[in-house]
């Protein structure tokens, strides 16, 4: 039973700190409202596309994580001064 909860455990450190390397080195995803096409169709007239204003039709998103580690980071500097 034990090594059961062990092995989740790691298990799901090591997703989160392979997601955490992944926000640091690649730090903008795919936007989801447009699936990174930058556009998306129109609400009466479907062959009308329209820029996303969510991602400001570049079709990219900053990922949470990056937000989080940018926000650890500030605070952390913040905190030196």
């Amino acid at each position: 039973m034990v090594t059961l909860v062990l092995l989740a455990s790691l298990a799901l450190a090591g997703y989160a700190l392979s997601y955490l390397a992944l926000c640091y080195a690649k730090p903008f995803g795919r936007c989801r409202r447009c699936k990174g096409a930058g556009q998306r169709p129109g609400l009466i007239i479907r062959r009308l596309t329209r820029e996303c204003r969510r991602c400001g039709a570049t079709g990219k998103r900053v990922r949470v994580g990056r937000r989080l580690i940018e926000h650890v980071r500030t605070e952390y500097r913040a905190g030196q001064q």
